[in-house]
Order: structure tokens, then sequence, then C-alpha cells
């Protein structure tokens, strides 16, 4: 084991998150690892406690708790840039490509898959499978977002550190634009607007992704601890009857749950939302509940559709888009929704 270490951040990890800059310095630890530091208050940037997606910024002192020793270089040199990938696993995540460059990587995440470990969430995620998307690459793609493990669609992975800040510092300040479908119970009114319920978290909810969030209305957020503000655009694609609709959703701000909790404040909550939209009994054919009943599956319908950005390298403004999961897909077929049949941003002529 090593003794306590105290280490500057370098003017080249400027924004790097924390457990990204630890794995680079320190090839043995593991995400649990590092996130269990974090719990216990032993790892500390600057003295105080921290998260292992913090942000660490040049200057800064990070205290590092005594750790296993490194491996010799020349095992190093053999050791796996990661855990075992399956055969099954690499042909799944392989086939979630949408589209790459010597500098991005596309996914289509499949709905269920997490996409970083973490308490409640196992050990099989995106983060743990991208040793099977390296592509001819010496270093493994790099996570610089994250979805939902129940929410489908669009991720994109850097497959360099400089991508990876570049991308991250986009995130940051909102020049990315995510769109994303989702069937909810009932038709907002109207039908197209702007959700703006601050967010707080309120007690734990059901899977073990997170704490469920609760809304707070806005007049309230400043006077309430914890609460966050929180905005999301909504439009109504198309819907059937009364009792389900089609939703563009475009999170203008990035909280834990955000389109989750908001639409379920509306009144409309996402269909197989567990969390946010209460039971199947609830729904007594008046679009209430999370349910549809029928045939069509209990899963979340939720899905990052697309998502446009600015290049690091090329600087070409991109657009990816990604298919509907299949259990969406079914839902859609079975309700007569056609994915060619609206815009690619209904905000588009009204911004």
């Amino acid at each position: 084991m090593s003794a306590v270490q105290t280490i500057m951040v370098g003017d080249d990890d400027a924004e790097m998150r924390l457990d990204r800059w630890l794995k680079k310095r320190f090839p043995q630890l593991s995400q649990v690892a590092i996130e269990k530091m974090c719990r216990k208050g032993e790892l500390r940037v600057d003295g105080g406690r921290v998260k292992a997606a913090t942000r660490i910024a040049p200057g800064q002192e990070v205290r590092i708790p005594p750790l296993p020793d490194a491996l010799p270089a020349a095992e190093r040199s053999e050791r796996p840039l990661g855990p075992r990938v399956s055969d099954s696993d690499e042909q799944m995540i392989q086939a979630a490509v949408l589209w790459k460059d010597e500098h991005i990587i596309a996914l289509n995440k499949p709905p269920g898959l997490p996409s970083q470990g973490g308490s409640g969430l196992g050990g099989r995620h995106v983060d743990g499978l991208t040793t099977a998307l390296l592509f001819g690459f010496k270093e493994r793609p790099k996570l610089v977002h994250r979805l939902d493990k129940d929410t489908s669609g669009v991720l994109l992975l850097a497959r360099t550190d400089r991508v990876a800040r570049a991308l991250s510092e986009a995130f940051r300040s909102r020049t990315t634009r995510k769109i994303y479908w989702a069937a909810v119970a009932g038709v907002p009114h109207p039908r197209m607007g702007t959700i703006r319920y601050g967010l707080v978290k309120g007690g734990s909810g059901r899977g073990g992704d997170n704490e469920k969030m609760m809304a707070v209305h806005p007049r309230d957020i400043d006077k309430t601890e914890g609460a966050k503000r929180a905005t999301t655009d909504y439009a109504v694609l198309d819907a059937l009857a009364t009792r389900a609709s089609w939703c563009a959703l475009v999170p203008i701000t990035g909280r834990t749950h955000q389109l989750r909790a908001h639409m379920a404040e509306l009144g409309h909550p996402i269909v197989g939302d567990g969390k946010y939209g209460g039971s199947g009994q609830e729904n007594l054919g008046d679009g209430w509940g999370a349910q549809l009943g029928g045939e069509i599956s209990k899963k979340l319908h939720l899905h990052a559709r697309s998502i446009t950005f600015d290049h690091p390298i090329t600087k070409k403004r991109m657009t990816i888009t990604a298919p509907l999961p299949e259990h969406m897909g079914r839902t859609w077929k079975s309700v007569g929704w056609h994915e060619n049949d609206v815009p690619d941003d209904p905000f588009a002529e009204v911004e």
C-alpha cells in the first residue's frame, strides 16, 4: 500500500472528472473503489469532500488515501484495459454504434443498460464495455454524458482526453441540443410549452438508479433547501385520442430524472415509468398512470432521439439520430404513429 499523497492538478487536466483523473494516474483503481473513497471522505480536493464526477481545476490539491500497489510496468503493459467483455456483449455494444470517426463514437444505448456502475446498478454497464469499442485505438473511449438506465438513445463517447474535455464543456455550456421522444399518459395542454418546476431530492424510489426527485413550484425554489432550477420544453407530436400522446422533450437544464419528474408533475407521466408514473391500477382509462394496458410494453417509453453538437475538431455542426428501441417501436406500430410523419425538431419554427 502507498502512503497518503497530495497531488496538484496540472494545466493539462483542466475540467477533467476526478474519477478519470485518478484512473489515468492509478490504473489499478476501480470506479467502485473511487466512489467508496468519496463517500467515506478519504478523497478530498482542497480539503473538501467531493464526488467521483467532480470537475478539477489547475492548482487544486487532491488528497489521495493509501492505495493498493500498482502492477509492475511489464505486467501493466500486458494487462487488459478494462474488464473482460463477453462475446455476446461485444457484439451487442458494437451493434449499438450509430456513427464514429477518430475522435467520437455515438451509440444507440439499449434500454436497461446503465451508462456507468453505481449503487444498485450491477457491474454490466456501457463504461465497462468500452474495451469492445477500441477499434484500433489504445485508450478506451470515455463517457462525456449519461442516460438513465432505462432510457435508450444517443450517447456520445470521446476517443481522446482532448475531445472528452471539449465535449464535456459543450454540455456544461449548453451548446449541445438533445431531443427526446416519449409516450406519455394523456395529452398535455397546451400542446407546446415549457415546464419550469425546480427539482429536489425527495427520498428513495424504486429501481435503485437514484433518489426520487420532487418538483418544486418556481416561486418556492429559492426558499427550498437543495432545490435546483430546471427547465424542459415539450411539444405534442401526435395523440391517441385523449389516452396517450407522443411528445418531443428538450431538457434545457440537465437535472437528475428531469424529464420524468417534469412530465409527472404536468400530470402526464411517461409510459412505463414505475418511479414517477404510478401503477397500472391508477390508470382508469382517462390517460392517468404509467401503463396503457393491453399489449403495450411496461418498459419506460423515453428515448434520446437526437443530439446536435459542434464537432470539437472539425467544428462542423452535427446531428446524430437514433432509431426507436424495439419496445417503443412496437408501441408506435400498435397506435399508428410513424417516425417519418413528424419534424426532426418541432421547436425550430417557433424559436
